[in-house]
This record gives structure tokens, C-alpha cells and sequence, in this order.
């Protein structure tokens, strides 16, 4: 596994993971050029023997003291290997570089192993969006995680540079 910053030239592949990940409701490829573009956040890609296959990014404005997870997608031969987790601990590691001090992200109410990493990982749920996925009508959780305090175990945003 290797993770490295996102660059425009991945947004084809980036956009190949984003529809077969979220068929109904996949980011336009305008709206993640526009997020990797975003000196405002961090974005990251699992490549494998040199092919992408997953990635993340997070909403963290220097200096804010909450940050946002995006998004985080592996192709589905990838998952349950311990990539997203290792995303997810690179971007709360970057979130908390840049002086977050709480980081907060939805998650879909039909995504048990989604919920269940973020729950193991110390999010805990504050609140729910009925209907906030469309045009699944599916429930968003949101929940929050504070970074302060809690070191990020594992992979450090520095460490992702590599």
C-alpha cells in the first residue's frame, strides 16, 4: 500500500472509483477537480503496484478547530485489507497538522462497515440526516471525533507523503 497526495492528473481514476462507489450519487468530475484543486483540503490516493485504487480527502482550513472527512473510496477488491483505515488515520492526522481540533463526516445509514470502522476508529454518532442521500432516500449519520487529546494511532499525514 501506498498512500501520496492527490494530484489533477489522477481525477480520471479518482472519478472511475467515485461512480462504481457511489452509483446513484457520485461527486461530478467538476465538483473533486474543484476539491483537489482546494487549498483547503487534503486528498489522498492508494495506489497499488501503480494503479489507484482508493483515496480520501478532508476539509481542513488552517487554523479552524473542526475539520470535515469528505469522502473515502476503494475500489471493492481492495477493501477490508486495512486501506481505509489507513486513509481515514492519514486524514485525521493531516486534519490535525493543520490545528483541527474535532473532525466531524456523514456516513450512510446502509454502510454498516463504513459506520463500524468510524466507530472503532473513535467517531461517535451526534446526530442523523433523514433522507440526505438521493435519490436513495437514505439516511446520513453524522458523527464527530475530537483530535486533541487523542493521537492518531499509525499512519501520520507525513508519513502519506511518501
Amino acid at each position: 500500500m501506498t498512500l501520496r497526495n492527490a494530484t489533477v492528473e489522477d481525477l480520471d481514476a479518482i472519478m472511475a472509483i467515485e461512480n462504481r462507489s457511489f452509483p446513484s450519487d457520485a461527486w461530478s468530475s467538476e465538483t473533486m477537480a474543484a476539491e483537489l484543486a482546494s487549498p483547503h483540503g487534503r486528498y489522498l490516493v492508494d495506489e497499488h503496484e501503480g494503479a489507484v485504487v482508493g483515496y480520501g480527502g478532508v476539509r481542513a482550513l488552517q487554523g479552524s478547530a473542526d475539520a470535515d472527512v469528505q469522502t473515502i473510496a476503494l475500489l471493492a477488491e481492495y477493501r477490508g485489507q486495512g486501506r481505509g483505515r489507513t486513509l481515514l488515520r492519514a486524514l485525521l492526522a493531516a486534519a490535525s497538522e493543520r490545528g483541527a481540533r474535532e473532525i466531524f463526516l456523514e456516513v450512510r445509514a446502509d454502510n454498516p462497515s463504513a459506520e463500524g470502522l468510524y466507530l472503532a476508529e473513535g467517531f461517535e454518532e451526534i446526530a442523523r440526516r433523514p433522507h440526505y442521500y438521493q435519490p436513495d432516500d437514505v439516511d446520513a449519520i453524522v458523527m464527530r471525533r475530537e483530535l486533541q487529546g487523542h493521537p492518531v494511532p499509525g499512519t501520520t499525514a507525513e508519513e502519506a507523503k511518501s
